[in-house]
């Protein structure tokens, strides 16, 4: 037993009685058109992003967003331009000079156009590490709001998941806006409209 279960097991056993949790209706936001909602909001929080049509390959929009990129990782099948895979990496100080990491998403969020990624990787570092980070996102994958998001929240066999929104920021170094501080510089999401 991890000292986690063990301490939930106390809390267990040292509860004298159960509640069941109340049923309340949030009235959370909604949207006409969720798709140009959650394009709009990346754009907000400083990322990209493109539908791609169906003449469109992936691989060359990749290319074109990011064309001074040499590594290039990525598990996916169907980029082909990458140059390693994060699942054969020994450790996750390997991925260190990552260029750009292409990623699926599962699940985007319009209300702040965040999106869910399950760790679909042997080591989750490639998803901070990279210093662009390209998202493939089905289109019909995209909801209104968290809440929605979080009804349909799925953990891989890895058990981590993690939502991003944008590239890494922050504004505690003395009141001004780093970009890319703590992780990717830019984010793109490349929403997969029709295939």
């Amino acid at each position: 037993m991890n000292s986690k279960e063990s301490i939930l097991s106390n809390i267990r056993k040292n509860s004298c009685a159960d509640y069941e949790m109340p049923d309340i209706a949030v009235a959370a936001v909604r949207y006409d058109d969720s798709l140009q909602q959650f394009i709009d909001m990346t754009k907000a929080v400083g990322g990209n992003a493109h539908v791609v049509q169906v003449d469109e390959d992936i691989n060359d929009l990749i290319r074109s967003y990011y064309p001074e990129a040499v590594n290039i990782v990525s598990n996916l099948p169907e980029v082909t331009i990458a140059t390693g895979n994060p699942d054969v990496v020994a450790k996750p100080q390997d991925l260190d000079g990552t260029d750009v990491a292409v990623v699926r998403g599962e699940i985007g969020v319009a209300e702040n156009g965040c999106v869910w990624i399950p760790q679909a990787v042997k080591e989750k570092a490639v998803y901070f590490i990279a210093e662009y980070l390209v998202i493939l996102l089905s289109a019909d994958k995209i909801v209104n709001n968290m809440h929605e998001a979080y009804d349909m929240l799925q953990f891989s066999d890895y058990g981590f998941g993690t939502f991003i929104s944008g590239p890494s920021k922050t504004a505690d170094i003395e009141q001004a806006l780093v970009v890319g501080a703590q992780s990717a510089c830019g984010v793109t999401v490349l929403i997969l409209n029709h295939r």
